[in-house]
């Protein structure tokens, strides 16, 4: 091992194989690591005086810490930084884990769907929350829409937007309308909108038909109350999926109540995750948040890998995982990176 510079601190080779070990050894089992326990562990043939002479010089780079009144040692969001910059060597999935992803993330119809299983399926094999940011499109064109007649007044909307996007919707409308009113309908907004904003679609076609409402024949009086009610404003708090929160009460070290409900608040607000999603957005690949990093203290004890996804050299959004600071990150950074470039994959495949 060469010596690693550290914010002006250089590790020699002993203290490197220490501190991987400690660290290590502290993510399979959960516990302090005493300077007796690295003396078994390690190949080096030192005394527990001499490894606790290394681990002081360790805690005094911040690296290490004492949890309480612990023998024992820990590392913290500095050590981790250091270990997952410079010391990890990656696993692949294992063959049944990317056979899942195989299966669960492919081409689908409806984005929507299709994200929810992405966050399903990171949630369920690294056992931490998952989630998938929503894609940010400035511009959603209408490309075409459908009517499709139920009972009670009711009608099936299916609307595609930016060629991929497939939305349904069923509304409520104020009277039964017939097959070929509702096709009529459809066959006008298609002909006059199709390509356009979907924004803009509904300022302009409300305006102009409001306007002159009285004068309008059938047809247009049926495109009205269809438009009422399909151009409808999108949920502000649809920004990100998430799946598996549950899990994290699991395990040991996140049982606390406090620390888990200050972690639920924030999912609640989304606006944390939000920004630290946006920070992950501006930069391509995977990105890891530990402990204190993120910035926001609900975080403190987790830490958050995300990867980057897109569509056509795009970057849409971004995926990733939530959970402990102690978690092999050898195994959880691949699976995130490889679902990331399934689902862009899935993205810009032909349905």
């Amino acid at each position: 091992m060469a010596e690693l510079p550290l914010q002006g601190i250089e590790l020699n080779e002993r203290a490197q194989y220490l501190f991987k070990t400690l660290v290590e050894r502290y993510i399979a089992d959960g516990q302090p690591v005493g300077s007796r326990t690295l003396a078994r562990d390690t190949r080096l043939e030192l005394s527990p005086a001499t490894i606790r002479n290394v681990m002081a010089d360790l805690e005094d780079c911040g690296l290490i810490r004492a949890p309480h009144t612990s023998a024992g040692r820990i590392p913290t969001a500095k050590g981790y930084r250091l270990f997952v910059d410079c010391m990890l060597t990656y696993k692949s999935p294992a063959a049944a884990e990317l056979q899942r992803l195989v299966d669960g993330v492919r081409q689908e119809s409806d984005v929507r769907r299709l994200l929810e299983r992405t966050s399903s399926l990171l949630s369920e094999i690294t056992k931490f929350a998952g989630f998938v940011m929503l894609p940010k499109i400035e511009n959603k064109a209408l490309r075409q829409v459908e009517f499709l007649s139920l009972n009670d007044n009711r009608v099936l909307v299916i609307t595609v937007l930016n060629d991929r996007e497939v939305q349904n919707r069923i509304i409520t409308t104020t009277r039964h309308y017939s097959s070929s009113e509702l096709t009529e309908a459809a066959n006008y907004l298609n002909s006059a909108f199709a390509g356009k904003d979907i924004r803009q679609v509904k300022r302009d076609l409300l305006a102009d038909m409001n306007a002159t409402r009285d004068e309008m024949n059938r047809t247009m009086a049926t495109v009205i109350d269809m438009a009422q009610h399909m151009f409808v404003e999108e949920d502000s708090s649809q920004d990100y999926v998430l799946a598996g929160q549950t899990n994290l009460m699991d395990i040991n070290e996140l049982s606390d109540l406090e620390k888990l409900r200050n972690l639920f608040d924030a999912f609640n607000r989304k606006r944390d995750i939000l920004h630290l999603l946006d920070q992950a957005l501006s930069a391509s690949g995977v990105q890891i948040f530990i402990g204190e990093e993120s910035g926001y203290h609900a975080f403190d004890d987790f830490s958050i890998v995300t990867s980057t996804y897109g569509e056509d050299s795009e970057v849409l959004g971004v995926l990733g995982v939530i959970g402990p600071t102690r978690m092999q990150y050898e195994r959880v950074i691949p699976i995130v990176d490889l679902t990331a470039k399934m689902l862009s994959t899935a993205l810009n495949s032909p349905i």
